[in-house]
């Protein structure tokens, strides 16, 4: 924009108003927001116009020289730093992707794909650019009370919604093992939220308000060598089970409040609610993220028909085809963080119907 205001001087009847100093400052100016290139193509630009005004006025002489030689000096210096900056930037992205990777393996690790009786896989996608974790969180133990499972999402956004994610996570891992009541080990996810919204609230009093309004849905779940699978639904979204290529919502009985929000339970929770679970049938536990993504015209992504018209194949495979129907749905766009885990039942002898042994 500068170049073409000095070129416009240089060509109106005001040319003798002297440019050159201006356009050997281009560079330099450039680099603070451009790189390399951008640098070198307002030097080009800035030598252009000197060549062509000096030609068109007959002004060659030692001023111009003058010009095109601070020019040439400043074109050096600023494309040396531009590169020096990206080259520094790059260096400090990729040390935050590395930590960001790191949490991401601790917070929210890939779930094995064989547990006990079933084989299973799960899906994190973030929805901000770059990201690696967010708000959503999942995981799936083995114990001694079966196969237990949370998907959940914090309200929050930012490094406290890590927080929380963190603080009921780290809950459930501990309390699954011990806790043979689903029930209790919910309850120890939602003091452990109520712990950790405490302390945040004792670091930044600034933030207790909006802390205090923060809670997690979640969703509990277990599969036992009994052929029945056990839910505890504190707000989240109900899975889908889906039984010779039909899918049922396992909706709860008695819908209950998010953890963090126990001042609305009015009435005695719900007990765990049990629902056949059969070798051959698959669970898709998921976040909102998911069933709420819309499409550019504003329609929800379809999750039931969706996961009915996906063609048998693995765990891992069947998350991957949702999850490019979902990117094609939203044309690449998600306003949320989505998460999804698919648990299939398998035989007595450990054998998939749909894919044997070896199905992983």
């Amino acid at each position: 924009m500068i170049i073409l205001l000095a070129l416009g001087i240089e060509l109106s009847p005001a040319h003798a108003l002297i440019t050159g100093p201006l356009l050997a400052a281009m560079p330099a100016l450039a680099s603070l927001t451009m790189g390399p290139k951008g640098t070198l193509s307002a030097a080009a630009g800035s030598f252009s116009v000197t060549a062509i005004t000096a030609t068109l006025h007959g002004s060659w002489g030692g001023q111009v020289y003058s010009n095109l030689i601070s020019l040439l000096v400043v074109s050096a210096a600023s494309v040396t730093m531009s590169s020096a900056v990206r080259t520094r930037r790059q260096s400090e992205l990729n040390q935050v992707r590395r930590v960001a990777e790191a949490a991401q393996r601790v917070l929210l690790r890939p779930v094995p794909p064989r547990l006990g009786p079933v084989q299973m896989a799960s899906k994190y996608l973030a929805a901000e650019t770059g990201a690696q974790i967010g708000g959503d969180l999942y995981e799936a133990v083995h114990t001694r009370y079966g196969v237990r499972m949370i998907v959940g999402d914090v309200r929050g956004k930012g490094l406290p919604a890590v927080r929380l994610a963190a603080a009921v996570l780290g809950a459930f891992r501990e309390a699954a093992h011990y806790d043979e009541d689903l029930a209790e080990v919910v309850n120890h996810c939602s003091a452990a939220l109520e712990r950790e919204r405490a302390a945040l609230s004792a670091v930044d009093q600034a933030e207790e308000d909006d802390l205090t309004e923060d809670f997690v849905t979640a969703l509990v779940a277990q599969v036992s060598d009994a052929y029945v699978v056990q839910v505890v639904n504190r707000g989240h979204p109900p899975p889908l089970v889906l039984r010779e290529g039909k899918v049922r919502a396992l909706l709860p009985a008695r819908p209950l409040p998010p953890l963090g929000l126990e001042d609305f339970i009015t009435v005695p929770p719900a007990t765990v609610e049990s629902y056949p679970f059969t070798p051959g049938d698959r669970l898709l536990l998921h976040t909102d993220g998911v069933i709420e993504a819309r499409s550019p015209d504003g329609d929800f992504f379809p999750l039931p028909k969706t996961t009915e018209s996906v063609h048998p194949c693995t765990p891992s495979e069947f998350l991957e085809q949702l999850h490019q129907e979902l990117i094609r749905h939203t044309h690449g766009y998600l306003a949320d963080d989505a998460a999804m885990l698919l648990v299939e039942r398998l035989n007595e002898g450990g054998e998939s119907r749909l894919h044997g042994p070896r199905a992983l």
